[in-house]
């Protein structure tokens, strides 16, 4: 029998984009502004990258809100930020449930008010039988925690005889993260020019196509997430197999 032949190909369009949305600071400052306008500005370029996904036929679109490092911020600017996400969930959870988006939050939720709790289990509640778009919203995350805490089930569960150490490979973890049903994705958008991850989704991106647009957050466009795409589609995916 003739060995398979591995070829390689433009790739599809992505199933899943996550986005670092960076820049809100920066911008504005460029005009003389507190930093809460450009986070309030940032909040409305999230229905841009919300409205192109489901444009582009994009199934699942994840994005950085705030990590786990963002809690060491003044607390003046936290306040603010609590308060944008409440007036976001608040105003919004109807309309993503009218699209049909489908909304979940991943992130260590303790840190949050109980009221924030609650208005983000509502907002999943309501939505979650939509199917349009699969929206997670990543707050108060932080990568290497979200590993560290996987690990801690895995050890529980081996502890209580319910799973074999021999038996822990690469599925096995994978379901103990917050995305254990959301497919790795394909492409990481990162906006504001700067290339890194930072703490973000670092087991899923293993084989993500990054790309890296100068365009500050709150500016982000239709056209900057079809760039993206584009720039997606020239990419040649070999996932550690030698190049053609």
């Amino acid at each position: 029998m003739e060995a398979a032949v591995l070829t390689t190909s433009a790739p599809a369009s992505p199933t899943h984009v996550a986005i670092i949305m960076d820049g809100n600071g920066r911008w504005a400052r460029a005009r003389g502004l507190p930093r809460t306008a450009g986070h309030r500005r940032g909040a409305q370029a999230v229905k841009t990258a919300i409205e192109s996904a489901i444009r582009s036929g994009v199934p699942y679109l994840t994005l950085f809100g705030f990590s786990s490092e963002n809690w060491r911020r003044p607390a003046e600017e936290i306040g603010d930020l609590m308060g944008l996400l409440k007036h976001y969930l608040k105003t919004e959870t109807d309309a993503l449930n009218r699209q049909g988006v489908r909304l979940r939050v991943i992130g260590d939720r303790r840190r949050f008010g109980p009221d924030i709790v609650a208005m983000i289990e509502r907002a999943e509640r309501l939505t979650e039988s939509n199917c349009r778009l699969n929206l997670t919203i990543a707050l108060s995350y932080g990568g290497r925690a979200e590993i560290v805490e996987a690990t801690r089930q895995i050890a529980r569960e081996v502890t209580l005889g319910l799973l074999d150490p021999a038996a822990i490979e690469e599925g096995v973890f994978a379901r103990h993260l917050f995305t254990a049903d959301i497919p790795d994705p394909d492409l990481l958008i990162r906006t504001s020019g700067e290339k890194r991850i930072s703490n973000f989704l670092l087991w899923q991106l293993a084989y993500a196509e990054l790309v890296f647009l100068d365009t500050l957050w709150p500016d982000f466009s239709s056209d900057d997430f079809a760039a993206a795409l584009g720039e997606f589609h020239r990419r040649e995916r070999r996932y550690g197999t030698a190049g053609v």
